[in-house]
C-alpha cells in the first residue's frame, strides 16, 4: 500500500510540475491522513510547493524544431503466409498463336484458394489494365492488334493495391490482312465447277 501511494504521489507530482511556471501548487494531509496537493491553499497546515521550472524552449515564431534522430522501436509482426498459393493463367497458354480475323480471345485464369472476399481479379494486356476489375476469372478481349502481346492477370483489393499477379505470358495474334486474303484466294486451285 506504501508503495502504490508512493508511485501515485510520483505520478501527481510529475503532472503537477507541467503547469505554468507561475502556477502554485499546495500540498496539506486530510482528516483521513491522506496527503492531498492542490492549486487552493487551506487553513492549518497547507505548505506551498516549490516547484522546478518547466523544462522547455519558448515558442520563437519561424523557428521549428527538428525532428527526433530516432523513432521509437515497434515490433515487426511475423510474416504472414501468402494469401493465394497459385495464380496462373489457364487459356491461352505460353506462346500460344490465336488465329482471329476479329481479333477475340479469351482469357481465363484460376487461382487457389478461390479469390477471397474483398478481392477481385484484373487482366493486364501489355501491361495496361483491360475492362473492370471483377469476381470472374474468365475475359472476353476483343479486336486485339496483331502481333506479340503480354498477358498477366492480378488480384487486388478493393483499395486497388496488387495482392498477388501472374508473370507476363507472351500471346500472339494472326490477322489475316486483305492483301493477304487476296494474295491466297489468287494461289488456291480452281475448283471443278469452274473447269
Amino acid at each position: 500500500m506504501r508503495h502504490r501511494v508512493t508511485l501515485v504521489l510520483s505520478a501527481l507530482l510529475s503532472a503537477l510540475a507541467c503547469f505554468a511556471a507561475n502556477a502554485e501548487v499546495y500540498t496539506y494531509i486530510d482528516k483521513d491522513g491522506n496527503r492531498v496537493f492542490t492549486d487552493q491553499p487551506q487553513r492549518g497546515n497547507a505548505q506551498k510547493l516549490q516547484l522546478a521550472p518547466p523544462n522547455a524552449m519558448p515558442n520563437q515564431p519561424g523557428v521549428r524544431m527538428p525532428p527526433p534522430l530516432y523513432a521509437p522501436a515497434t515490433p515487426a509482426l511475423p510474416p504472414g503466409p501468402p494469401a493465394y498459393q497459385l495464380l496462373r493463367i489457364l487459356v491461352p497458354e505460353p506462346d500460344t498463336t490465336i488465329r482471329a480475323n476479329d481479333g477475340a480471345l479469351i482469357v481465363s485464369a484460376t487461382s487457389d484458394p478461390a479469390l477471397l472476399p474483398g478481392h477481385l481479379y484484373r487482366l493486364l494486356l501489355d501491361g495496361k489494365p483491360v475492362g473492370e476489375p471483377g469476381r470472374s476469372p474468365v475475359f472476353p478481349l476483343y479486336n486485339v492488334d496483331r502481333g506479340t502481346h503480354q498477358l498477366s492477370v492480378e488480384i487486388i483489393d478493393t483499395l486497388g493495391r496488387t495482392i498477388e499477379q501472374t508473370p507476363n505470358q507472351p500471346f500472339h495474334m494472326f490477322r489475316v490482312s486483305v492483301a493477304e486474303s487476296s494474295a491466297m484466294d489468287a494461289t488456291q486451285p480452281l475448283s471443278a465447277a469452274n473447269h
